[in-house]
């Protein structure tokens, strides 16, 4: 990842001319709104994603204990998945209030951005997982209801979670590989590669693009647009239920193509250019945004969610807002 500031700070340690360093011709004021509204953006998804991604694991939680449906295992494995990504938000917003720099232990940084970037790809394979679910529930009714047993769920997204983890552990190569040219401690966290370790990770991004990111996007286009053509070749089925797929569909397409799609792009433009393009580490401010996002994926998707007593009454709440206001 690289940002306008850790440019900055890489140039400042060139005197040029009369020993003029480069950080004085670059306007202060441009890094610090740089700086703020990464800061901005961090909050912001922590104020909103954690108090949701809350109420959904408690409501997910008691529901695992009274005969779970599948879907509630992954929607609760994308919960806890979320509130992980959460969990070391904080760090990343004290990356962010120090001006895009690193001062504590490497190993702090490794492991942060371990599960920042595991949570991520985590949540695109279990939002895939559940449009596969979905999928096969409407295509083979009677069959996959035989087959959809609580233990595949759990079994699949072990299976996911374990695909992420391995792949993420790049960061811990990466970050800890030893660099004999460094004669100083570094100032930042998963940045500044040096020629080395560039030839290691850009082709790994590459297959994070291709196998985390092209693959369960595919797969869910694909499903959802069947599950929408199938609901509307079928009359029987109520308007309410067409209209929360298509919302489902939507919702769903929005986080992989709004959320993930510029930090995963990146990865294909550092591989085409040999290096990470400057403007990348924004591109992970959409992706935070995925944990406020995927509350509606849970009020869409699960019955359990939608009737949690805590959601009936903020519904009620919200339309009493609404009778008043028009009244």
């Amino acid at each position: 990842m690289s940002s306008s500031f850790s440019i900055s700070t890489d140039l400042e340690k060139k005197p040029q001319g009369k020993g003029i360093s480069v950080i004085k011709t670059t306007p202060f004021l441009c890094k610090m709104i740089n700086h703020w509204v990464i800061l901005s953006v961090y909050i912001l998804t922590f104020l909103i994603g954690l108090p949701a991604n809350l109420l959904a694991i408690c409501t997910f939680f008691k529901k695992l204990g009274n005969k779970p449906s599948p879907n509630d295992i992954l929607l609760f494995n994308l919960t806890a998945s979320d509130l992980v990504f959460l969990f070391f938000l904080p760090f990343k917003m004290y990356e962010a209030a120090s001006g895009m720099k690193w001062h504590l232990s490497q190993s702090l940084c490794s492991t942060a951005s371990y599960f920042f970037f595991t949570t991520i790809y985590t949540s695109s394979m279990l939002l895939m997982a559940i449009a596969i679910d979905r999928y096969l529930g409407l295509v083979f009714p009677f069959k996959y209801r035989l087959l959809r047993k609580p233990i595949y769920a759990t079994a699949g997204s072990i299976i996911i979670w374990l695909i992420s983890a391995a792949h993420c552990s790049i960061v811990f190569i990466i970050v800890h590989m030893p660099d004999p040219t460094a004669t100083l401690p570094k100032e930042v966290c998963y940045e500044n590669f040096t020629e080395r370790q560039k030839r290691i990770l850009l082709p790994v991004r590459l297959e994070f693009f291709v196998v985390m990111y092209i693959i369960p996007l595919l797969v869910c286009i694909f499903c959802y647009i069947s599950c929408i053509y199938i609901l509307y070749s079928r009359p029987h089925i109520t308007k309410v239920k067409k209209q929360r797929a298509i919302g489902m569909a939507l919702c769903t397409l929005n986080i992989f193509l709004l959320c993930f799609l510029p930090y995963n792009l990146s990865h294909l433009v550092g591989f085409s250019s040999n290096n990470s393009p400057p403007w990348r580490y924004y591109t992970l401010l959409p992706s935070t945004l995925n944990t406020c996002l995927d509350p509606f994926v849970f009020y869409l998707s699960s019955p359990t969610f939608r009737e949690s007593k805590t959601v009936s009454l903020i519904k009620k709440w919200c339309f009493r807002k609404k009778k008043d206001s028009d009244g």
